[in-house]
């Protein structure tokens, strides 16, 4: 039998796993959600969703990941004792595929913006400027596809390294870098004239700016910045000891993820109202508002290549733990084949994420169901296989594993009080998967119907 790698350190474990849950969910997608979705009212409900929702179903992967000890794939079925089970796994495998497919596409663009930066091209423009610099950027096909490669390339040649010397490694040197240059970030933007007022639209709840929509946003983004559904968290519980307080270690990757998604907004927001921009930008808030904001404050593109440099560092430990899943099902943990594995099936990804990289080029006339090709990836793995992921996963741990044996994996390595569990227990039974159902949804364009049903 293959021997089972294993984390190095408790604390390794939990940097890399509290990586793959940051990631551009956190710094990217979290800023402009929470900027149209009204700012402080949206975090407090994105705080109660991942506390009361997220916690729950984090550390259900975590139990049957170190339960299991095993693949992603053949975990389910060796817990349920039935190969059946196994298609959760597999279907875990194919969304980080995809994922990783046009993930890597938004890594490339990044890279493309600090090599524009270090070049000076992004001097002195305006903001209507930074925004016709971002479609050309992501139009012209062959820097995109070459920045697509480079972004692979670097998850390859790390994951290729095994646990401890490529992902554990690459995390506790990226994960302090990027909280510090978090803090270096927080503190120039905090120091602007009228700051203030971006600090209050994040952290003071304004619940007359909260509708329905920015609720269903705040519930999905709560279970998709935990890297939950796609059983990434479970790859990663299979490595730990007997020892590791599971606990412990959710908590410590949730107060993680709350504190970057903070961060990031405190980044963002009172840079965004000390020049009087609008914090609504959407998906763009990053790469056309953000580098205008920076550009009015003296030594602007120093900070905004480290908020570039942090982006990068969020963006690769996401993508370690995407390409691991895939990796771990492939060789069956057996580390003899890891190096081999892990290139084919990085190229591959590359590969089929080239058609989403063209998509605002050459193919960006092609469209399937009235998207384009990168659109239509991303509404499949955010809006339907991860929902459906997440879905089946809490319906597995709560119904096929017997409640006692979940009750004693959690207290290895833990004084968990059985209240703290059965309260867990009983929302990863019953509140999760309605909240999930009701994400997909809204996901289906049916939120109006939900919203009736409460009236």
């Amino acid at each position: 039998m293959a021997q089972q790698e294993q984390w190095k350190s408790k604390i390794g474990f939990v940097l890399a796993a509290a990586g793959s849950a940051i990631g551009l969910g956190a710094i990217w997608k979290f800023p402009y959600v929470a900027g149209t979705g009204g700012g402080g009212a949206f975090l407090l409900l994105f705080l109660v969703f991942t506390l009361v929702l997220g916690m729950p179903l984090l550390l259900g992967e975590f139990m049957i990941g170190r339960m299991g000890q095993s693949n992603p794939v053949q975990t389910y079925g060796k817990l349920a004792l039935n190969p059946k089970w196994n298609f959760i796994g597999k279907l875990g495998v194919f969304t980080s595929f995809l994922l990783l497919s046009f993930y890597s596409v938004v890594g490339g663009w990044i890279i493309l913006y600090i090599v524009k930066l270090l070049s000076g091209g992004l001097a002195g423009l305006t903001q209507d400027q930074y925004g016709e610099l971002f479609g050309d950027i992501i139009s012209n096909p062959y820097p995109t596809i070459a920045a697509q490669l480079v972004f692979m390339l670097v998850t390859i040649l790390v994951v290729a390294q095994g646990i401890q010397k490529g992902i554990e490694l690459a995390s506790k040197v990226m994960m302090p870098a990027l909280l510090l240059l978090f803090l270096i970030l927080v503190i120039r933007s905090l120091s602007l004239d009228g700051a203030m007022e971006g600090v209050k639209f994040l952290l003071v709840p304004d619940f007359s700016k909260l509708t329905s929509e920015s609720i269903l946003f705040a519930l999905g983004q709560a279970f998709f910045t935990l890297s939950l559904g796609v059983s990434v968290m479970l790859t990663y519980a299979s490595y730990l000891p007997k020892t590791q307080n599971l606990p412990q270690s959710a908590i410590s990757i949730i107060i993680l993820n709350i504190v970057i998604a903070l961060l990031a907004g405190l980044a963002i927001f009172p840079g965004v109202f000390s020049f009087g921009m609008e914090p609504n930008a959407g998906p763009v808030l990053i790469f056309s508002v953000l580098p205008a904001v920076f550009a009015h404050m003296p030594f602007g593109m120093l900070f905004f290549l480290a908020f570039l440099l942090l982006f990068l560092f969020a963006a690769f430990t996401s993508a370690f733990s995407m390409i691991e899943i895939i990796v771990s099902a492939v060789t069956k943990n057996d580390a003899s084949k890891r190096k081999k594995s892990t290139w084919i099936i990085g190229m591959l990804i590359f590969i089929v994420g080239v058609p989403s990289c063209l998509s605002y080029g050459v193919l960006a006339d092609v469209h399937l169901f009235n998207k384009t090709i990168f659109d239509l990836m991303d509404y499949t793995v955010s809006n339907i296989l991860m929902p459906l992921g997440a879905l089946l996963i809490a319906i597995f741990v709560s119904r096929k594993i017997p409640r006692e044996d979940l009750f004693a994996e959690l207290k290895q390595g833990s004084n968990v009080r059985y209240t703290f569990f059965s309260i867990c227990y009983f929302l990863l039974k019953y509140i999760v998967p309605i909240a999930i159902i009701v994400v997909f949804l809204d996901a289906a364009g049916l939120s109006d119907w939900i919203i009736a049903l409460f009236k």
